[in-house]
């Protein structure tokens, strides 16, 4: 992951600041940095979304592809995650730098949102055992500037929200199953995601937790935990990052705080994609190159 390197005073400074809830940027521990959200900003997809989150820039796209269900869910579709480190985005990411990072995020991102009740992936379903939609979900990071797991869930998010798939008729042709797919581009299927988790992550810091930690706050805590919440403040899932421990009161609190930041997370994330989906084909686009 993208690191900065610190002197102990400015390490010193941030910590104290934390413990006085004053983050560096002006924020307090539980606040966000702005979001900028997009979506439709790849023609060639099913969906995709453009997360912007301070100097963290994710694109995401999404395409659904015909597959063959799995053997232990042949009813259900399902999700692929791979996620592409770019080496403009860091450094670190040259060669095979960010070859690790992205398949830590991409095993997470499969955790997550293929958790039971997230996503109906039965409606991905075409004709259980031979035919179902699979969404390959394809990650591409464009800058780092902290937070990455947090977003990149709102750009998956959002560009699952933004997917649509071609309607598909099964037909029955002398005793063998056709399957037909709709040329009206209007004619499609929306996914519903308003149980998909958004992942929340908390770095501790000195005796506090903060939410959205840049590079330097980062740099300067131990230990983080990533909650995966639904917009009702369920936890699907818990990860810890970092060298450093965290003590059994210190992961109630910070479950506690993820569960109130996360309800508010989606509430604007939702708000956010609803407002630009009332614009309709009038709306501005930047895209990914602006």
């Amino acid at each position: 992951m993208a690191s900065v390197v610190l002197s102990e005073a400015e390490k010193v400074y941030i910590v104290h600041g934390v413990q006085e809830d004053l983050r560096v940027d002006g924020r307090g521990c539980e606040d966000y940095r702005c979001a900028e959200v997009e979506t439709d900003v790849v023609s060639n997809t099913s969906g995709s979304a453009r997360v912007k989150l301070g100097h963290t820039d994710i694109l995401v796209g999404v395409k659904a592809e015909m597959g063959a269900p799995k053997l232990e869910k042949p009813d259900e579709g399902y999700l692929e995650f791979f996620v592409d480190c770019s080496a403009n985005a860091t450094p670190e990411f040259e060669g095979r730098g960010g070859e690790e990072l992205g398949t830590e995020i991409a095993n997470t991102l499969c955790r997550v949102f293929s958790s039971e009740g997230s996503l109906d992936l039965k409606s991905l379903c075409i004709n259980p055992r031979e035919h179902c939609w699979v969404l390959y979900v394809d990650v591409l990071l464009l800058e780092c500037g902290g937070n990455l797991f947090d977003a990149i869930s709102l750009a998956v998010k959002a560009a699952l929200f933004n997917t649509r798939i071609p309607r598909v008729r099964v037909l029955e042709v002398e005793g063998s199953r056709e399957v037909e797919l709709s040329d009206d581009p209007y004619d499609c299927i929306r996914l519903s995601v308003e149980e998909l988790p958004c992942i929340v992550s908390l770095s501790k810091i000195g005796y506090r937790h903060v939410v959205d930690a840049t590079l330097q706050e980062e740099a300067c805590s131990l230990a983080s935990l990533l909650l995966a919440v639904t917009s009702k403040g369920a936890l699907t899932s818990m990860k810890k990052v970092g060298k450093g421990s965290l003590d059994p009161e210190s992961i109630f609190e910070m479950m506690e705080t993820g569960r109130r930041v996360g309800k508010s997370l989606h509430a604007a994330l939702q708000k956010t994609l609803d407002e630009e989906e009332s614009l309709g084909p009038s709306r501005q686009k930047v895209g990914f190159l602006g």
